[in-house]
């Protein structure tokens, strides 16, 4: 029974992420009660609420990384960091890759946390093989639970959470990233 569940929540993922790639999302800001609220918004007008609001405090995680190492978020605290929710079956996350590996190459002022959704994987190893395949440099960290994906209350994949160097939450990201978008989220971050 739980191995059909597993499947079912696998299809569901791999489905949004495929209406993800094919029709980009943009975010907006809103203003509901005063406080402002980050939504994306896809080409059909359908709005999509993140869980955060602008300014609030990110949750704090710690997870293994490939090799073994515990990372906590806090340990980047004074550096803006990008937590990127992924999956190798996951199309819209290997479109993605290699521009984050670009910016992440290229700059020295940012941090990314590529957490790999462990629990959705066939084995461990296809999160190897999938990093070495795009050579990536930044932390890969393995939620094999998916307790973070819980807590940041992830839907569709790949997503991304830019927080500042305060570790506040300053936007969110539905949907595969170019180059350009991450560099304009980053620098609006500064």
């Amino acid at each position: 029974m739980k191995k059909w569940i597993v499947i079912a929540v696998v299809v569901v993922l791999f489905g949004w992420a495929l209406y993800d790639l094919l029709y980009e999302p943009e975010e907006t800001a809103t203003q509901e009660s005063g406080d402002t609220v980050m939504t994306a918004e896809g080409p059909d007008g359908q709005k999509d609420s993140s869980s955060f609001e602008k300014g609030e405090p990110a949750p704090g995680f710690t997870l293994p990384t490939l090799s073994g190492k515990e990372v906590s978020l806090s340990d980047y605290r004074g550096t803006p960091v990008i937590v990127n929710f992924w999956g190798t079956w996951c199309p819209p996350c290997r479109a993605e890759m290699p521009d984050m590996e670009e910016v992440y190459s290229s700059r020295d002022d940012f941090e990314i946390l590529a957490v790999n959704l462990t629990e959705t994987e066939a084995t461990r190893n296809d999160v190897s093989q999938f990093a070495g395949e795009f050579d990536l440099s930044f932390p890969v960290l393995l939620d094999r639970n998916s307790d973070v994906m819980a807590k940041y209350e992830v839907g569709p994949v790949p997503t991304s959470v830019f927080i500042d160097k305060e570790g506040k939450v300053q936007s969110v990201i539905l949907g595969a990233m170019n180059k350009d978008l991450m560099e304009q989220r980053l620098e609006e971050m500064k």
